[in-house]
C-alpha cells in the first residue's frame, strides 16, 4: 500500500483529500504545517509528497527546498492557480508534478500513480543492460543510478525519468508535448512548463555535463555529447 505524506492547512480539504486517497488504497499520513510536515518525513518514510503551496509560517516552497536537501521522494504541489507564477517557481524547487485546487481525486490519484511509476522498473524483466557511458555521464537504467566523472547524482524521480528520455535516443529531438506524455503522462498542452522546470533543475544537477542536454529552439530539447 503506498504512503502518501499528505501537507495541506485546510481541515476541509485536508479531509476530503485524505478520505479520497484512502479510498483508492494509499495509507494517509496527515500534516498541517509545513514544519509538521517535514517532522514526519523521516519518521513516515512517504512513497510521495502531497504538499500545499500556500501553507501558513513556512511555505509550501521552503518545505519543498528542505525535503530536496535530503530526500529524492516524489513531491506533487497542490496550488490554488494554475497559471500563477509561484507554480513555476515550485517546480524549480524540486516538485515533480502539480495539481490545481479544487483537487479532484481521480485526478490526484492519478498523478500519485504516474510519479511512483516513474520510480518503478524500467527495463523488462530479465534484461540487464550494462551501465552506459556518455562522455563523462555514467548511465545506469537497471539500477536507475546517474554518475557525473563517478560521483552519483541525486535526481528526482522526474529529473531521473527525463534523463533517461533524452539519453535513450542520443541526438534525437523530442518536442516538449512528447517528453510531457512519456515523463508524466500529461497530455494537456498547458502543462509544457513542467518540462521547462525539470530540463533548468537536472542541467543544474549535473554540472558540467549539463551541456549534453541541448535546447533545440522552437522544437525541443535533445541529449548530445558530441
Amino acid at each position: 500500500m503506498p504512503r502518501v505524506l499528505l501537507v495541506e492547512d485546510d481541515p476541509a480539504v485536508r479531509k476530503g483529500v485524505e478520505l479520497a486517497l484512502g479510498h483508492q488504497g494509499y495509507d494517509v499520513i496527515a500534516a498541517t504545517t509545513g514544519e509538521e510536515g517535514l517532522a514526519r518525513l523521516a519518521s513516515a518514510r512517504p512513497d510521495v509528497v502531497v504538499l500545499d503551496l500556500m501553507l501558513p509560517g513556512l511555505s509550501g516552497l521552503d518545505v519543498c527546498r528542505r525535503i530536496r536537501e535530503r530526500d529524492q521522494v516524489p513531491i506533487i504541489m497542490v496550488t490554488a492557480r494554475g497559471d500563477d507564477v509561484d507554480m513555476v517557481v515550485g517546480l524549480e524547487a524540486g516538485a515533480d508534478d502539480y495539481v490545481v485546487k479544487p483537487v479532484r481525486a481521480r485526478v490526484l490519484d492519478a498523478r500519485i500513480r504516474a510519479v511512483l511509476r516513474r520510480i518503478g522498473p524500467t527495463v523488462a524483466e530479465g534484461i540487464r543492460p550494462l551501465p552506459e557511458t556518455h562522455g563523462t555521464l555514467t548511465i545506469d537504467r537497471t539500477g536507475l543510478v546517474v554518475s557525473h566523472e563517478g560521483a552519483q547524482l541525486q535526481l528526482a524521480p522526474s529529473e531521473l525519468r527525463l534523463l533517461l528520455t533524452l539519453s535513450a535516443s542520443p541526438g534525437q529531438v523530442l518536442s516538449r508535448q512528447q517528453l510531457l506524455e512519456a515523463v508524466w503522462e500529461h497530455d494537456y498542452h498547458g502543462d509544457i512548463r513542467l518540462v521547462d522546470a525539470c530540463v533548468k533543475r537536472l542541467r543544474g544537477k549535473l554540472g558540467s555535463a549539463a551541456r549534453y542536454v541541448r535546447t533545440v529552439r522552437g522544437f525541443g530539447y535533445c541529449f548530445r555529447t558530441s
